[in-house]
């Protein structure tokens, strides 16, 4: 297997411009730090197993943007959606709220984050996904777009 740099550089530009769209934000690095905390969250809540069938779906670069800074620490316990932004938004440091604002926002940006992770992740495994998920992420994440 050969290991093309230059395409996995470029594979990603194109997908954190079309990202920075849908999230109707200008700032590619803006865009880029609530992707990472997004997904980081979502691995804080998910099964290191189902971490791992969830990862072998993504292109490279989103592979190491989810496990940039993994490790085998606990998980956090999340029991509604107010708890997982809180949760992202400390993964995104100081500038969690010029990134997100609002938890409408939030709750927003994560929609949008799943909706476009769909290109590469398939029906089966978000279904997966959801089964681990509190009920109100449940719905707030995954519900619309399983359809």
């Amino acid at each position: 297997m050969s290991l093309n740099f230059n395409q996995f550089a470029l594979d990603a530009n194109a997908f954190m411009k079309e990202y920075s769209e849908k999230l109707n934000i200008k700032d590619k690095d803006k865009a880029g730090r609530i992707l990472s905390s997004i997904l980081h969250g979502l691995r804080e809540v998910i099964s290191t197993e189902e971490s791992l069938q969830f990862i072998a779906q993504l292109p490279m670069f989103l592979k190491a943007v989810y496990v940039n800074g993994w490790s085998s620490q606990k998980k956090q316990r999340v029991k509604n959606i107010i708890e997982f932004i809180d949760l992202i938004h400390r993964f995104d440091g100081v500038t969690s709220e010029n990134d997100f604002g609002s938890d409408e926002n939030s709750i927003k940006h994560i929609k949008t984050t799943f909706l476009v992770l769909r290109k590469y992740v398939s029906h089966g495994e978000l279904k997966d996904i959801r089964t681990e998920l509190p009920k109100e992420l449940k719905s707030l994440i995954f519900e619309e777009y399983l359809i």
